[in-house]
């Protein structure tokens, strides 16, 4: 039985054993998300490799062989630990570089200076994902002297950029890195209490449309009423994507069914802050299906004069980003094509239209039986004392899609420390202290199970 794998007195003394350790492990933590280790190009890229740095010194005071490596990118860590002769291997994978902060009013705390407030922990990366990267310590300091396990580690430097580098690394590293589990400790939980598989994501096409009408702008008032504008030419274009009821128009899609899950408007409503007027959109398919297993487009930039600077004009071309996401199962290739398919389709007037990808990333769909997905659900239920769930996500994360390539003997277990509320990304990033520490004692049950397997 997969019960009976640890006894209750093994698991009360890692909680315990974790417990004792929260202390150092939050000096850590805090630690980290001081360092401002924003990956984007326009920030001071030194700051990423203190602490790459800084990552390493932990796992190697730990005893782990660690390396800082680079393909290209950002530095990432790696490194390994021998287990007992014939035991599995274990990868753990978390990221050290994280988000802008963006506009530092929004913030109620200085967004590197770790703050608590009722229970939970602001600043940029406390979340998102250097608490995935303090779960891993404390999963090995727990079990210091015991290890039933071989335990690789990769703390990628460039995940909030797209993982560009990370195809390389995984190839040119790939014998240092292979392993019979991978846990992926960059997700959330279902709520507070609750913890969470993340089981499925959807993947990503991102284009950019460019739309022409003229050779050269001319006055409105000159040619209005039978020459048609570029802008309006695309704002008519991007709105046959959707029907009346908010749903994706774009032929020839996967479509898949999300796990039956309480999920209703009220909290959408809540988790997202939608407006009180603004409704839902979608018919097909329950809440969760729409976020989690259909496809979808967001209009998420656009390139045309401001208010402003407006002009009585016709504009000749104008352009917009379509970000659209894709059914886990969904090549991204094909949705590249249905997707061009309905653009050239649907552009009215005759005016031209130029289509440029910019970006994808392949959906991931997990195979969830198996041993390592049973030890995972009981660690969960040892940590939390309830039943966790399958999850999916309905954003894109590349770099589960790439281990899922490059190691598809592994099974990927893909966890983490958020909830609902840790508004990743946003303004006041925060992390569930007690979420966190259950996180932790889950992951160290969790190497404790597998390394009890029969061999």
């Amino acid at each position: 039985m997969t019960d009976d794998i640890l006894s209750p007195a093994d698991i009360s003394t890692l909680r315990d054993r974790v417990h004792a350790l929260l202390p150092t492990l939050r000096t850590d933590l805090e630690a980290l998300a001081r360092i401002p280790s924003v990956s984007l190009s326009a920030f001071d890229q030194a700051r990423v490799d203190e602490s790459a740095d800084a990552v390493a010194a932990l796992f190697r005071a730990e005893g782990l062989d660690v390396e800082i490596v680079r393909e290209g990118g950002r530095p990432a860590v790696l490194g390994h630990l021998d287990g007992p002769p014939g035991a599995p291997t274990v990868l753990l994978y978390a990221h050290h570089d994280v988000q802008p902060t963006g506009e530092a009013t929004l913030w109620d705390s200085p967004p590197f200076e770790p703050t608590e407030r009722a229970g939970r922990l602001y600043g940029r990366g406390v979340a998102d994902d250097k608490a995935g990267i303090t779960v891993h310590l404390a999963a090995l300091r727990a079990l210091t002297g015991a290890l039933p396990v071989g335990i690789k580690i990769f703390i990628e430097g460039e995940e909030e950029i797209g993982s560009d580098s990370l195809p390389a690394i995984l190839q040119r590293h790939r014998n240092k890195l292979s392993a019979d589990a991978i846990v992926l400790a960059d997700s959330g939980n279902w709520e507070i209490g609750t913890p969470a598989l993340t089981t499925t994501l959807r993947g990503l096409v991102r284009v950019v449309v460019t739309v022409r009408t003229l050779d050269h702008a001319i006055h409105s008032g000159m040619f209005g009423g039978a020459v048609p504008d570029a802008l309006t030419t695309l704002i008519r274009l991007i709105s046959t994507l959707h029907d009346e009821h908010g749903n994706l128009t774009v032929e020839g899609l996967k479509r898949g069914t999300a796990a039956d899950l309480a999920y209703d408007e009220a909290r959408l409503r809540r988790e997202s802050g939608m407006l009180g007027g603004t409704q839902v959109i979608g018919t097909e398919g329950s809440i969760l299906t729409r976020l989690w297993n259909l496809p979808s487009m967001t209009t998420i930039g656009m390139d045309v004069p401001s208010v402003d600077e407006s002009s009585n004009t016709l504009l000749a071309s104008a352009r917009a980003k379509l970000s659209m996401r894709i059914a886990p199962d969904e090549r991204a290739a094909d949705g590249v094509a249905a997707l061009e398919r309905h653009l050239r389709a649907h552009v009215p007037w005759g005016a031209e239209v130029d289509i440029v990808l910019d970006d994808t990333g392949e959906g991931f769909a997990a195979d969830v039986d198996g041993p390592m997905y049973d030890q995972a659900r009981a660690a969960f239920r040892d940590a939390w004392g309830v039943e966790p769930v399958d999850a999916g996500v309905g954003g894109s994360i590349p770099f589960v899609a790439a281990f899922a390539e490059q190691f598809p003997q592994a099974a990927l277990l893909v966890t983490g420390v958020e909830d609902p509320d840790s508004r990743a990304h946003g303004a006041n990033e925060s992390l569930h202290l007690d979420e966190w520490e259950r996180a932790c004692v889950a992951e160290a049950v969790l190497l404790a199970r597998i390394g009890a397997l029969p061999r």
